[in-house]
């Protein structure tokens, strides 16, 4: 994703003043499944601003409080406070989230004589031969399937998607349409009207703080209708 900030297409009915479902690309479906990925830590910290109703907000507040006398000598809060996230995904440039990326050793190191093993330490001692693994093997970097395709994120680019006010999500199509319209008994298409937004970091961490109490998350974010929220 080249942009932080994504368009959405909302159907609403704007008789229930409730949004129907979302026309969304890749970028933003790829958003939803990164949320999947955060770590419970990272929550509490990214809806400071907003803080959580339930009893995480307190947790994450307390260990804050807690003094580093408390922690093993090898252990931090840091790890708890700033978790990272383990996936790489577009919709984390929304909450500039870091990344767990594993440091890579590109240097080796093997002995002499044709043993299999190999060190990242240069002249380490080789328990194999009783040798010093100093000669330096070279490591050749390919490409991935991914990098070489120009894809990145998680889901494909070939369909627009429609995600559902309690964020259901599916391929889009003209019959998905009128059966979820049917569904919802919506007869007369003149209560429905299509309302275009802008999704950036502020509606993301909307978002993510409405998906852990309701079911119409974007009638919630979108649409400011508190006294209609359906909490879980």
């Amino acid at each position: 994703m080249t942009n932080s900030v994504m368009t959405l297409k909302l159907l609403v009915n704007k008789q229930d003043r409730q949004v129907i479902f979302a026309e969304a690309d890749k970028d933003f479906v790829d958003f939803l499944f990164y949320i999947l990925t955060l770590p419970i830590g990272v929550i509490p910290k990214l809806t400071a601003k907003e803080p959580l109703e339930g009893s995480l907000g307190d947790l994450y507040q307390s260990i804050v409080n807690l003094n580093n006398k408390y922690m093993l000598p090898n252990k931090t809060k840091d790890t708890i406070l700033n978790p990272k996230s383990s996936t790489n995904v577009p919709g984390q440039d929304l909450f500039s989230i870091q990344k767990d990326i594993p440091t890579i050793n590109r240097n080796y190191y093997k002995c002499s004589y044709r043993c299999p093993y190999v060190s990242n330490v240069p002249n380490a001692w080789c328990d194999y031969c009783d040798g010093y693994m100093k000669d330096e093997l070279k490591y050749v970097v390919t490409e991935s399937a991914e990098v070489a395709n120009g894809e990145d994120g998680i889901v494909q680019e070939v369909v627009t998607y429609m995600v559902l006010d309690n964020l259901t999500m599916a391929p889009m199509s003209v019959i998905s349409t009128m059966t979820l319209l049917d569904s919802l008994s919506i007869k007369d298409v003149s209560v429905l009207e299509e309302k275009e937004v802008q999704f950036g970091t502020e509606e993301g961490l909307k978002l993510l703080k409405a998906s852990l109490v309701c079911k119409n998350v974007f009638t919630h974010v979108f649409l400011n209708c508190d006294d209609q929220v359906k909490i879980i």
